[in-house]
């Protein structure tokens, strides 16, 4: 495993963070063994949210009962969209972290970060109000997932004009394979030509992106081939053709199974591997069902691609 610095967490941040959901849907038995097999691979970061059925409340559970408190950064998600309103508020961000800790019977959890956001709605009471649990030793750091860039460096340009802590993270979509149909509403993806802007600003303020669907929501899975592309009618495989097989992601995977023979990879690791070798600061969230699959993503982090070599897979250059 390799770890690295996120502002305002005092752990080793896992480079791998991963998706509770995965263990938790299969209830606390399976889910609490498949935790114990990630944690022993070196994972210290852990996904939650408020939308998440149960998540928060069993994954608490496991840290309580295995004792891994200070071993493990939580990752806890809140102010999702409901069906009547966006819910992006400092009322609506205090609730939903209360019932978070209130169902992982924990006083705090590490990074707080707002599911969604809200851009009619000023940047200003959202920072302050984030920066209010902070100073209250609810959170120790806080981040937007689904936020564009713009409202990221918006939030980030008022924390230093008043002398607040700003967003340490960032949490889009990004993958190798450019996202073409938003797989739930309101998502934000820098992957691709449109997210080059995105790309270019967190690198250079050296913000952590802890990117979701990672691999393209399974695109990468090694599964999905144009042969068979028609033949996924339903699951995550539907959607991964769905939001992410357009004819140039085909081409990159075609390139992506190319390096994966020549380094002794496979296709989701060599598409992990382009994530990791961005300028930027990436964590990715992976959603693997069995510890093999961890082990394999974890294996990932250790492909060295050079410049060249990611300009090839993103089809910016013809050779690598």
């Amino acid at each position: 495993m390799k770890y690295g610095v996120i502002a305002g967490i005092d752990k080793p941040v896992s480079r791998l963070v991963f998706g509770s959901l995965v263990a938790t849907g299969r209830g606390e038995e399976e889910g609490y063994k498949l935790l114990d097999a990630v944690l022993a691979q070196g994972c210290t970061t852990f996904d939650t949210a408020r939308v998440y059925g149960s998540t928060d409340r069993i994954l608490g559970s496991w840290v309580r009962d295995r004792n891994v408190r200070d071993q493990v950064v939580i990752l806890a998600k809140g102010a999702h969209h409901n069906a009547e309103r966006r819910r992006v508020t400092p009322e609506d961000i205090a609730a939903d972290l209360d019932k978070t800790l209130e169902e992982m019977q924990l006083p705090s959890v590490d990074l707080y970060v707002l599911h969604r956001d809200d851009p009619d709605y000023p940047v200003g009471p959202i920072v302050e109000a984030l920066n209010e649990h902070v100073r209250a030793g609810r959170i120790s750091a806080f981040g937007g997932s689904n936020w564009s860039y713009e409202r990221v460096r918006a939030a980030n340009e008022y924390a230093a004009e008043h002398g607040l802590i700003p967003f340490a993270v960032t949490n889009p979509q990004y993958s190798l394979a450019p996202q073409r149909e938003e797989p739930w509403l309101n998502c934000i993806s820098i992957g691709g030509p449109g997210g080059a802007d995105a790309r270019r600003y967190y690198a250079e303020c050296g913000i952590a992106v802890l990117s979701w669907s990672s691999l393209g929501a399974g695109f990468f899975s090694g599964r999905i081939t144009r042969e068979n592309a028609a033949s996924w009618t339903e699951g995550y495989e539907e959607q991964a053709v769905r939001c992410y097989g357009s004819e140039e992601s085909f081409e990159r995977l075609d390139r992506v199974r190319e390096l994966a023979a020549a380094k002794g990879a496979d296709v989701p690791q060599i598409a992990m591997a382009f994530l990791m070798n961005q300028p930027m600061n990436v964590f990715a969230l992976v959603g693997c069902q069995t510890p093999e699959e961890f082990a394999s993503s974890a294996a990932a982090l250790e492909i060295v691609l050079s410049p060249d070599e990611v300009a090839y897979l993103d089809l910016l250059r013809d050779a690598p």
